[in-house]
C-alpha cells in the first residue's frame, strides 16, 4: 500500500463535494473568501520577503501617500478600519525606521499629524510599483473582458450585500 500524504481541502472544495448540502450562494461566498485568502497570503509573503514590511504597514503608507499633507491617527484608524492602538503601533515602528514624520495638528494641539518622510515616500512608491506588478501577475490568466465582467458582477454583489445589511438594520 502506497503511503500518501493527505492534502487538506479548503472550505470551497469541501462544499463542492456535497453540493446538495449547501446553496449556490454559500459556495459563491466560500469561493470569494478562498480567492481573497490566497491572494492576501501571497501578497503578505512577497511584501515580507522582498521589502521586509507587513501588509498593515504597506496599507498605512498607502493611506499617507494618498494624503501628502498628513493624517491624524484617528483618521488613519478610520480609513484602515482598525483600532487606534493598532495604528499607534504601526506608526511608532515606521517613525523609528525614518519612514514617517510627525508634527502637531494645526487644528487640534492634542492631535498629531503623520505623513510620509521623503525616504518613506520613495520606499512606498517602489513597493507600490512592485505590488501592482504582483497583482497583475496574479490575475494574468484573466483577459480584459473577463476582468470587466468580474468587476461588474462584484459591484452587483457589493450592492446586494449593502442592501441586505440596510434591510437588516431597518428591521431592527
Amino acid at each position: 500500500m502506497q503511503d500518501t500524504m493527505a492534502v487538506p481541502l479548503d472550505a470551497e472544495t469541501k462544499v463542492a463535494e456535497r453540493p446538495g448540502d449547501h446553496q449556490a450562494e454559500l459556495r459563491l461566498w466560500l469561493r470569494l473568501l478562498t480567492c481573497t485568502n490566497l491572494i492576501e497570503t501571497e501578497i503578505r509573503r512577497r511584501l515580507r520577503e522582498e521589502f521586509n514590511v507587513t501588509l498593515p504597514r504597506f496599507d498605512l503608507m498607502a493611506q499617507l501617500d494618498k494624503n501628502p499633507s498628513g493624517m491624524t491617527l484617528g483618521e488613519l484608524s478610520s480609513r484602515m478600519m482598525v483600532s487606534n492602538g493598532n495604528v499607534t503601533g504601526l506608526v511608532e515602528r515606521l517613525l523609528a525606521q525614518g519612514l514617517l514624520d510627525r508634527r502637531p495638528s494645526p487644528n487640534d494641539r492634542r492631535a498629531q499629524l503623520v505623513s510620509l518622510s521623503s525616504d518613506g515616500r520613495r520606499a512606498f512608491r517602489s513597493m507600490a510599483r512592485t505590488h501592482e506588478n504582483w497583482v497583475a501577475e496574479i490575475f494574468a490568466e484573466l483577459g480584459p473582458g473577463e476582468i470587466d465582467d468580474m468587476m461588474r458582477l462584484l459591484a452587483k454583489a457589493k450592492t446586494s450585500t449593502a442592501k441586505a445589511v440596510a434591510n437588516r438594520d431597518a428591521a431592527q
